[in-house]
């Protein structure tokens, strides 16, 4: 089974754009990055000339010896059976990060041979960038990948229920029928996560046994990453602050604390990790917005934060939590229940706005889980994993900035509430609507 990406409308996108430049695609490990490119050269081009460079040493030493695209166009022919022609053929680099001089070509292809198309990707292209000095700024273009949004999921699970929501255009109750078959997704959807493999598992009814087998199997080549490209010294310093991130998000707060990771552990040893774990895209760092400005990014507490796993699948793995327990009601469940909430949020939030959003405190007593940017819109997001929306933070923030809209996520029915006192307007969002944001605020008059 195959789940559409829907990330292939951008590459749709860039093929045709007439300033289109190389394109690079970043993201973590095992998020689908080769199969995403060499599916889109399948359906999308004559041609495709796929070209791995962690797999072959020989191909790296071709590009340390000319920069000219059609010395190194000559050069690839020898390592692949497919022709390569300008526009009809798609040059794919994969594991770029392991030759900084093809990465470094890709300035001269944009520059000399524009109507050669080509695409790369690495697994820890992020970590490269930001140690390569020879970067080709501003002669490429740049596309954020992430794992299977629940969107994506649902579209493999119940393509029913993605045509129904696709074609909303009224904030209210939805059909019985349908809620029910989201919620039962949504509930899988936990379980697996969006890893391409784990989803797949669940999709295609393998059993539990397989999609934790699949998770642990990346848990595991993620750590042989922090080994194999991080330094001796830094190495198990990446592995606790990974290591630590189910019992950060444990605590109520769920403020990055550097002491849970070691006993007497200070930011100046430990930084360095959160830097590596972020750029190698494997988590998120929500910092903490002294007061929701334009943009947001002004206004960050950069020594408060916290750290959300790029995937809510990995982190129930990583936390040894079985999966039969959303089926249960078990109280001990209730504060880790809220943040692989929060941390589902955290990803359909990053995946969707292309930027990562912030959290709100006021003094100790009052804190709003995300705050996001919308235009020139700044929006308190409240996430509840059940359907008590009771809590007072959301009101003391609406007491304090007076926003035009907020939004409370829960199991609560869809609608929309008008505080006419205050002036705002509260969205009551299901959980599993989260990717659909965009489009509902649309509908509120």
């Amino acid at each position: 089974m195959e789940i559409y990406r829907e990330i292939i409308q951008k590459l749709i996108e860039w093929k045709i754009s007439e300033d289109r430049r190389p394109l690079i695609i970043q993201g973590a490990r095992q998020i689908g990055k080769t199969w995403l490119m060499k599916r889109f050269g399948v359906d999308h081009y004559r041609y495709v000339a796929y070209f791995n460079f962690d797999a072959s040493q020989e191909l790296s030493k071709e590009f340390e010896n000319t920069k000219q695209p059609d010395r190194i166009i000559a050069r690839l022919r020898l390592y692949t059976s497919q022709p390569i022609l300008p526009e009809e053929t798609l040059i794919i680099f994969d594991e770029i990060q392991e030759c900084p001089e093809a990465l470094n070509s890709l300035k001269y292809f944009c520059e000399e041979q524009p109507h050669y198309h080509v695409m790369a990707a690495g697994s820890l292209l992020g970590i490269a960038i930001h140690h390569h000095k020879g970067f080709p700024v501003g002669k490429v273009d740049f596309l954020h990948m992430y794992p299977i949004t629940f969107r994506e999921y649902l579209r493999s699970a119940n393509p029913e229920v993605i045509d129904y929501l696709d074609q909303l255009t009224v904030v209210g109750s939805l059909p019985e029928i349908i809620s029910g078959k989201l919620w039962e997704a949504y509930r899988r959807y936990q379980v697996c996560g969006g890893m391409p493999k784990a989803a797949v598992a669940s999709l295609e009814n393998k059993g539990m046994e397989n999609i934790s087998k699949e998770q642990n199997e990346i848990l595991t080549s993620y750590f042989f990453d922090f080994s194999k490209h991080a330094s001796t010294t830094e190495f198990p310093k990446i592995a606790a602050v990974w290591q630590s991130l189910p019992s950060q998000l444990a605590k109520e707060n769920r403020k990055f604390i550097y002491k849970v990771v070691k006993p007497g552990a200070r930011a100046r040893e430990y930084e360095n990790a959160v830097t590596w774990l972020r750029e190698a895209g494997l988590i998120y760092q929500v910092f903490c917005c002294s007061k929701p400005g334009l943009p947001l990014s002004a206004f960050d507490d950069l020594n408060a934060f916290k750290l959300y796993m790029l995937d809510i699948g990995l982190l129930r793995s990583l936390a040894n939590l079985p999966a039969e327990i959303f089926t249960t009601s078990n109280p001990a469940f209730s504060e880790f229940k809220g943040a692989l909430t929060e941390n589902y949020v955290a990803q359909s939030l990053v995946a969707q706005l292309q930027q990562v959003p912030r959290y709100w405190v006021s003094n100790g007593t009052a804190e709003v889980d995300f705050v996001i940017q919308d235009g020139l819109e700044v929006i308190p997001v409240e996430v509840k994993a059940s359907s008590n929306t009771a809590g007072k933070s959301l009101s003391v923030y609406i007491g304090k900035y007076n926003p035009t809209i907020a939004i409370i996520l829960s199991s609560k029915d869809l609608s929309v509430m008008v505080d006419e006192k205050r002036n705002v307007k509260v969205l009551n969002l299901p959980l599993p609507l989260i990717d659909w944001l965009p489009q509902i605020l649309r509908m509120i008059p």
